[in-house]
């Protein structure tokens, strides 16, 4: 929340890339407030999410349309870095406000119509068989659907995009030194990028590895619900948690570490409390 409140008011951070910070802010609040949701019910009727219910379509939707969202905006930040230090050279395409806000409502579309196939009828409500034992009343080919495109997609793009953006600094660097000119800013954006790519990586690794994991064992299991209480359900309450953690982490990874952000962010406290702040 407080960065989605800074960068609203704040007009100098309203760029293309802020644009993306934002909506995965907000795509992890949805996060969050999605898997309380299911928290709640848990801890109301702890049956119905072991044994499935018509209750836990909408909130398992939701979830799932929300994780969704911030796998496309961690992808469409690593494109959009991409092409910033790709094309920062050239005058012929630059990544303007309209195409990043044009991307943030095809990850919303993309993710909700994903999200939302279950509640349209691609659900094992009715059905005993294909139904997922972790989190039912989902089928088992569905969360295989939407699981492995995309557990691609947030592994592999980001890969070779800042692989892409560590490999151009550093040809820039050695072009630089060869003319006898001074790499240090160079040298210093490419320490940069590599210790974000690592963060990213071990962050999505931690987070939802354990989930993509979980989705494998429910499409090969062969036991009942009752035979895997309460080992199994324990692991998935635990891929839960991984996850909002992700949702902790994005923003101090994206954004909290930007300095700009952060000199704004000491602006609006001192501005708040009548103090005199020069930026």
């Amino acid at each position: 929340c407080t960065v989605i409140f800074t960068r609203m008011v704040t007009k100098d951070l309203h760029k293309p890339i802020s644009i993306l910070f934002c909506n995965l802010a907000f795509s992890d609040l949805f996060t969050s407030f999605s898997g309380f949701w299911i928290s709640v019910l848990f801890i109301t009727n702890p049956d119905i999410t072991i044994f499935g219910s018509q209750d836990m379509l909408a909130p398992y939707a939701l979830y799932t349309t929300s994780i969704l969202s911030t796998i496309y905006n961690l992808v469409s930040i690593g494109i959009e870095r991409y092409l910033a230090v790709a094309e920062s050279m050239r005058t012929r395409f630059r990544v303007a406000r309209s195409h990043s806000i044009a991307v943030v409502l095809i990850n919303w579309v993309l993710a909700f119509l994903l999200g939302c196939l279950p509640l349209m009828g691609w659900n094992c409500l009715h059905m005993e068989k294909n139904l997922s034992v972790l989190y039912s009343p989902f089928c088992v080919n569905y969360l295989i659907f939407i699981t492995i495109p995309n557990v691609v997609a947030a592994f592999i793009i980001p890969l070779f995009t800042y692989l892409g953006i560590i490999i151009i600094l550093r040809k820039r660097k050695l072009r630089m030194k060869a003319c006898g000119q001074t790499t240090g800013t160079y040298k210093s954006a490419e320490i940069q990028v590599a210790r974000t790519s690592i963060f990213i990586w071990l962050l999505a690794l931690i987070s939802y590895a354990p989930f993509f994991a979980g989705v494998i064992f429910d499409a090969t299991n062969t036991q009942c619900q009752i035979d895997l209480y309460p080992g199994v359900y324990i692991f998935r309450n635990c891929t839960a948690m991984l996850i909002t953690i992700n949702c902790l982490g994005n923003p101090i990874i994206y954004t909290l570490k930007s300095k700009t952000l952060g000199t704004k962010l000491k602006a609006l406290k001192c501005h708040s409390t009548g103090r005199a702040c020069t930026i």
